[in-house]
């Protein structure tokens, strides 16, 4: 009887209905990527900031022309903050020394179509400390329109033979590639940049953080604004609230520096650094 029950159960899953979906080739990146991040040192820091101020100030801005996004103001943010804690976006280097650039250039994850999927693609956002938030702005809108060409895997970089030889190798040997890259970080740098952010709050509302990983020395996980209530003095007032997780390379920051960087963060966000500009 037992027998005759695993046969009709199996003759079952074989009429079982199912489709079978190509993944994209970019994708084998992304989890070659995570699985190597994973290997990283990295503390994590889920981070809630009050961006009421904040998105008041570029609202106006924005009615009197300045063509500037919450997301492209976040990255400028973000630069200007690393930019006064190199350490934060510096590569190890031998487990001996760290390399500094002195640019902060940003990987910025972007949703793409490619065929019938859609798939977080990387547009590199090179001198964001030097940019404005126009120049920024300007970026993130091309990268989401631009149209993906064969070959690409980040947008506006085209693969050459080498890396599309890349998606063919055993898992194995790409990851051995990516640990190579970053033990050498002036071949990892031009490609990837020296900094990781992640927005589902370009994608969708979330009420609550998500846990990021990355190969970059530091990455950001922005998430949606919320209204929520918040006691300011003795009262309570419904704020709009960022919630936010950073990743923060341990082996090349150690933990007080980490906590300044991260306060000054916090306060050129909740302040509207960068905001006060006139047009």
């Amino acid at each position: 009887m037992t027998s005759i029950y695993k046969m009709s159960s199996l003759y079952n899953m074989m009429k079982t209905k199912y489709n079978l979906k190509s993944i994209p080739s970019s994708r084998i990146a992304t989890f070659d990527s995570f699985a190597v991040g994973l290997e990283k040192h990295h503390v994590g820091a889920f981070l809630e900031f009050d961006v009421t101020e904040s998105r008041d100030k570029i609202r106006l801005l924005k009615k009197r022309g300045a063509g500037i996004s919450f997301t492209a103001w976040l990255i400028k943010v973000i630069a200007g903050t690393l930019e006064l804690y190199p350490e934060a976006a510096a590569f190890l280097l031998n487990k001996r020394k760290l390399i500094l650039f002195d640019d902060i250039n940003i990987s910025l994850m972007v949703e793409k179509k490619s065929g019938d999927s859609k798939v977080p693609m990387p547009v590199v956002i090179r001198q964001a400390n030097k940019k404005n938030m126009e120049e920024i702005t300007s970026e993130i809108e091309n990268a989401r329109t631009h149209h993906l060409e064969a070959g690409e895997i980040v947008i506006h970089q085209k693969s050459p033979l080498i890396e599309r030889l890349y998606y063919r190798l055993p898992g194995l040997c790409r990851r051995t590639i990516w640990r190579f890259l970053l033990r050498h970080p002036k071949l990892a740098y031009p490609k990837m940049g020296n900094v990781m952010v992640t927005s589902i709050g370009m994608m969708g509302r979330i009420n609550g953080w998500f846990i990021t990983r990355s190969v970059h020395p530091v990455a950001f996980g922005i998430g949606s604004v919320i209204k929520k209530p918040v006691v300011i003095g003795d009262e309570i007032k419904i704020r709009e609230i960022l919630n936010m997780t950073v990743l923060v390379d341990h082996d090349a920051m150690d933990g007080a520096p980490m906590v300044r960087m991260l306060t000054g963060f916090t306060k050129a966000i909740e302040t509207g650094a960068y905001l006060n500009y006139q047009r």
